[in-house]
């Protein structure tokens, strides 16, 4: 089955009903684009779980070598990674009690979605949350 995103309604209902998003590849570096939009998710009023084994803190919050090691609950994870890295974050993110995977604009995994769609996912690639969000949600 070719990947297909959710409809705008269900986008809307993602972002209305999450408060925490952990953020996979989250940079500790302003210049770069997961920065910037978790900054921005952040400042829109979502918490932002940091996922990157090469940082220690990011935005004020405590980060974490791997989904398994975050040891709150999360509603979204949200990807900043290489298409060819999403396969091995599905089985991680498989792990969790979180059901919705959102891989940024540009991102996408044809194996990662069947994988997640198999195992109950909302599956979100190749658009970024901050645009879907300042779109959709007023």
């Amino acid at each position: 089955m070719t990947w297909e995103n959710p409809s705008n309604e269900k986008l809307k209902e993602v972002l209305e009903t999450s408060k925490t998003i952990a953020v996979v590849g989250l940079s500790a570096n302003p210049e770069r684009t997961s920065y910037q939009i978790a900054k921005i998710m952040q400042a829109n009023g979502y918490k932002i779980i940091p996922v990157n084994p090469t940082i220690d803190e990011v935005l004020g919050e405590k980060a974490y070598a791997a989904l398994a090691d975050v040891p709150e609950k999360f509603d979204i994870i949200n990807v900043f990674r290489r298409p060819e890295f999403l396969p091995e974050i599905a089985k991680e993110a498989a792990q969790t009690d979180c059901r919705i995977f959102w891989a940024q604009q540009g991102i996408v995994n044809q194996e990662a979605y069947d994988y997640l769609k198999e195992r109950d996912f909302t599956v979100i690639m190749d658009l970024c949350i901050k645009v879907v969000h300042a779109v959709l949600v007023k």
